[in-house]
């Protein structure tokens, strides 16, 4: 009986346990500043695009900023003939507390103006801010750049138009000598002039706005698609999602936020509906139909020089827009939207 010899193996030696070094603990205050630069260093760094800035700045300062200092004649009885300086004058003026804001808000012709611009705007709202939004999905979806191209610039091209040429253009054609008037008289039927109509003039007016407008809006609202992820399209398709549904869910979602901005910014813009397109009509159709805050203010404050209820009337219409801002902002922060600041 042969045996077998086994080999008993040796336990092997436990292995040595290899110390890492202890890693130094971070200071919270190196941490904290480890991608900090200096502002000296920054200020060195971006100095040619400082200097580029200051001139813009500096038109800001002086056509936005000081003329707030003005505001204080809304408080005063001014009077610009007291002194052959405005500055002087505004100093010598007396002043009347909350005077001129009484003689405002008890004008029965100040609330009608306010009356005739909440209707344009809502009337804008409603017809104008999503003409734009369907415009830029039209655009979008056109495969051929250069056609795409085309039909931008000709979107675009009538925002460069004056308001001055904008109602020409309106009047050639919807006027009592337009076209349309004519040819209607040509083939025996009775013509018209929409553009001296009170009733037709708020419609009239946003039509303007579109032709004019649309297309700006249409590039802001092109170039939030351009930043649209394009794998989402395929991975929607290939999930067996139509255009409709690809719009729905990944276009719409993606314009959600810009849509967002603008529309506070609309809302903010509430009481400005335009000055000079309104007041060049307005003898067209009367100021029963065309009389806003903004032409109020021209003729029945600085028209006739009564300069302290004019700016008495700005200062609040200033005011009611700075409340629509701050409140539509809030709305956008809880429908989940950034608006125009962050909380």
């Amino acid at each position: 009986m042969s045996t077998l010899d086994t080999k008993t193996a040796e336990p092997a030696a436990p292995a040595a346990t290899v110390r890492t070094p202890r890693g130094r603990r971070r200071d919270p205050r190196r941490s904290r500043t480890a991608g900090h630069v200096p502002f000296g260093r920054r200020l060195r760094r971006d100095r040619a695009l400082l200097l580029m800035t200051v001139p813009a700045l500096v038109l800001v300062v002086v056509f936005n900023y000081v003329p707030i200092l003005g505001n204080v004649v809304a408080f005063q009885d001014y009077d610009p003939y007291l002194s052959t300086n405005g500055v002087t004058a505004m100093l010598e003026s007396p002043w009347v507390g909350l005077g001129q804001f009484e003689r405002v808000l008890s004008d029965p012709g100040f609330w009608h103006a306010v009356e005739n611009t909440l209707v344009l705007f809502l009337l804008q709202l409603v017809l104008f801010f999503p003409v734009p939004i369907a415009l830029a999905l039209l655009v979008n979806s056109v495969l051929r750049p250069r056609v795409r191209a085309v039909v931008q610039a000709i979107l675009y091209l009538p925002h460069f138009f004056s308001w001055v040429l904008v109602i020409t253009v309106f009047q050639q054609i919807l006027g009592g000598a337009g076209i349309i008037a004519q040819t209607l008289r040509q083939h025996g039927h009775e013509g018209f002039d929409l553009m001296t109509d009170p009733a037709v003039f708020p419609f009239l007016v946003t039509a303007e706005g579109i032709w004019k407008d649309a297309g700006w809006g249409v590039i802001v609202f092109l170039a939030a698609l351009a930043a649209v992820n394009q794998d989402l399209y395929e991975a929607a398709a290939m999930d067996g999602a139509g255009r409709w549904r690809r719009m729905w869910h990944v276009t719409l979602p993606a314009l959600r936020p810009v849509i967002a901005l603008l529309l506070v910014l609309r809302v903010g813009d509430a009481l400005t509906v335009g000055f000079e397109q309104l007041l060049l009509q307005r003898d067209a159709v009367g100021p029963g139909a065309a009389e806003v805050l903004d032409t109020f203010v021209w003729w029945t404050g600085l028209r006739s020089q009564d300069f302290s209820y004019a700016a008495a009337a700005g200062l609040v219409k200033g005011v009611v827009g700075l409340v629509l801002v701050l409140s539509a902002n809030k709305t956008a922060h809880l429908m989940g939207e950034q608006g125009v600041y962050r909380t």
